[in-house]
């Protein structure tokens, strides 16, 4: 077992999966829990990773969710932590990680920790300070449309600057270069000129191994799932993953769902694929708002019309035109609201019918169907696409795909399904 035992507390549910999942990938022994409530976590595990639906409220209730988490890992024996947000920053100037990651250095009475989103297998690099997906800026990529935080600045040190107390720093590439021992006399120095947030560059998943190995001693980090992965591929070589893969991988029996809440750029493109091979039928905001429960019953009803395999896709996904005049006319909360609401309501009464398996694109979607469902921790499966794993619940016959938006290639959700066993 390893020397200490790393808290994760991740913003959303797939960011939870997310970074639970590459830990597995790379050796650790890993439970997930839902909330801060009470869970049974069993004694070997090197990480417990508690995820929240924090993205993005207010600040103010992100931090106190936060400091929760802090304490119900701290009661669980962790004494290292990591806040875990999404590889794309999801942050603007008003968002909150710079202030929960106030918070929790408060809380652990530390002043310095690390911003490092990166996660170069899925196309997020980090150079100069400033943050690239699949080589664009990150306030040219699809992520400057974001429904609820439009990205307008690429630079990570001017993105904690406008939310954070403290100030940015930079460990440029040379020194990442140069490996662990340059990292973290960077690190230390940096902190002498009073620094409290240093931005890692990143390039390669290679490099999150040597951050691994540079930050693995401090108390709090922050950062994406990649880095997550380096700080498991530091410790253990990626040996040992078989056997928590095993336990996480979806049974065969019982029904499958695909629900896609997310409008990200590839979620789109996925959906229109996979409208090409399975049933599909697209959830309607009006309807959502004017009666949820009568129209979740409905669509319940269309599912189980539908042949089993391949599993049946019920979509809220639009292009950034449509969405934006969806939301003009609702209002962004309101609309994405009822979506989720209905989308929960549908998964419940599936689940009462049999189904077993729930493909879910989309963070939000993703935390009120797994709330919907009852569940209340994980075991992490084999990983469907970087950064998604497939999770079976501590308690239940029941498992999830878990997708951030962006994250799989245009035909993920007819992969997932290839992972079933008897």
């Amino acid at each position: 077992m390893m020397a200490h035992r790393l808290g994760v507390i991740a913003d959303d549910f797939t960011g939870a999966t997310d970074i639970a999942g590459f830990m597995v990938e790379n050796g650790w022994r890993v439970t997930q829990l839902i909330g801060h409530g009470p869970a049974d976590v069993p004694a070997e595990v090197d990480a417990v990773v508690i995820s929240l639906k924090s993205r993005s409220c207010p600040a103010e209730q992100a931090v106190a969710d936060s400091l929760a988490a802090l304490a119900r890992l701290q009661d669980l024996g962790c004494d290292r932590f990591f806040f875990k947000y999404c590889s794309t920053f999801d942050s603007t100037a008003e968002g909150n990680i710079g202030p929960v990651t106030d918070a929790l250095l408060a809380a652990l009475d530390q002043e310095f920790t690390v911003i490092c989103p990166a996660l170069p297998v899925n196309g997020r690099t980090v150079c100069h300070g400033n943050l690239f997906v699949n080589g664009v800026p990150l306030n040219e990529s699809g992520m400057k449309d974001h429904p609820i935080t439009p990205m307008k600045d690429a630079n990570l040190l001017r993105l904690m600057a406008a939310q954070a107390k403290g100030l940015p720093g930079l460990v440029d590439y040379q020194v990442v270069l140069a490996g662990a021992d340059a990292v973290k006399a960077k690190l230390t120095a940096l902190t002498a000129d009073g620094v409290n947030y240093a931005v890692l560059d990143t390039l390669t998943m290679s490099d999150l191994t040597v951050l691994g190995e540079a930050v693995s001693d401090l108390p709090l980090v922050t950062g994406g799932s990649g880095l997550g992965a380096g700080l498991a591929c530091y410790t253990t070589a990626g040996q040992g993953a078989k056997h928590a893969r095993a336990l996480g991988a979806p049974a065969a029996a019982g029904r499958a769902l695909v629900l896609s809440g997310s409008c990200s750029l590839m979620t789109n493109a996925q959906v229109a694929a996979y409208q090409q091979q399975a049933p599909h039928r697209q959830v309607e905001v009006a309807s959502c708002l004017e009666d949820p429960q009568a129209y979740a019953i409905e669509l319940a009803d269309w599912v189980l019309d539908q042949p089993a395999s391949p599993a049946p896709m019920l979509y809220a996904t639009q292009a950034p035109e449509q969405l934006a005049q969806i939301q003009a006319r609702y209002g962004v909360a309101r609309a994405s609201e009822a979506v989720e609401g209905v989308f929960a309501r549908v998964a419940a009464r599936l689940a009462e019918q049999g189904f077993t398996k729930f493909i879910v694109a989309g963070g939000e979607t993703s935390g009120i169907v797994t709330q919907a469902l009852g569940v209340s921790g994980f075991n992490i499966g084999p990983q469907i696409a970087p950064g998604v794993p497939w999770v079976r619940a501590l308690d239940k016959p029941l498992s999830l795909a878990l997708k951030s938006g962006n994250f799989g290639d245009e035909q993920f959700f007819a992969k997932a399904q290839e992972f079933y066993h008897d």
